[in-house]
């Protein structure tokens, strides 16, 4: 199945070819080809609807991961043993609030998005950014990561981890899940670990299938 990029929004004009172009190229530098992976665009409300029931913060954020492998060590891929196991999760972006942050900034939208689903992918994959340690490790990822994105498409983007201070990292991560409004150029999420502070299910694959709920429901 490989990726599958669903834009249910309207709000803002998207070109959905560059992304999945760019989802396949960090696909292509983590080796993760073999993986399906979900990839969802939505609004400000629907974005705030998701970061409300998952992480019970009522304003809408750039990005959530609904990982399907829920204790992956960082940088250690799944060992699946059936075919149906071959999922990372499902993202959703919110490109209305990743949009009004380009504004801001003078920031190209389409760049913007490729590193939030870089991001994005790297909670899948197991990184956290909950401690000092652990904010240093996912910093140096995702800078080889569109270090190699730059050398294979010429193009320039700046990681995330670059915009949080580690004070901010330290002092704005409540256990269990990230911070919405952590970075100074986005609010990054990640529902990994919810099922430590709220009713949500403990198992990965219900993680996943959370995901693929929370999708049919919005659409």
């Amino acid at each position: 199945m490989g990726v599958v990029l669903r834009n249910l929004q309207k709000v803002v004009p998207l070109r959905r070819a560059r992304l999945r172009r760019d989802v396949d190229t960090l696909r292509h530098i983590l080796g993760i080809q073999k993986f399906d992976l979900g990839i969802i665009c939505v609004d400000n409300q629907k974005m705030q609807q998701i970061n409300h029931i998952y992480r019970k913060k009522n304003t809408p954020t750039d990005v959530l991961s609904f990982p399907f492998y829920e204790d992956l060590r960082p940088g250690k891929l799944p060992c699946p043993l059936h075919r149906d196991e071959l999922n990372l999760g499902d993202i959703f972006l919110g490109v209305e609030f990743v949009m009004k942050q380009c504004q801001e900034e003078s920031l190209d939208l389409h760049g913007a998005l490729t590193v939030v689903t870089a991001h994005g992918i790297c909670h899948l994959l197991g990184y956290r950014h909950e401690t000092e340690e652990e904010w240093t490790e996912m910093q140096q990822r995702e800078n080889y990561i569109l270090s190699e994105y730059s050398r294979l498409t010429g193009r320039h983007l700046d990681p995330l981890m670059k915009r949080c201070s580690q004070d901010s990292i330290l002092h704005c991560v409540p256990a269990g899940y990230t911070s919405a409004f952590l970075f100074r150029f986005s609010a990054s999420a990640s529902v990994y670990s919810m099922s430590s502070t709220s009713s949500l299910p403990e198992s990965s694959s219900e993680h996943s299938r959370s995901g693929r709920e929370l999708l049919n429901s919005v659409e």
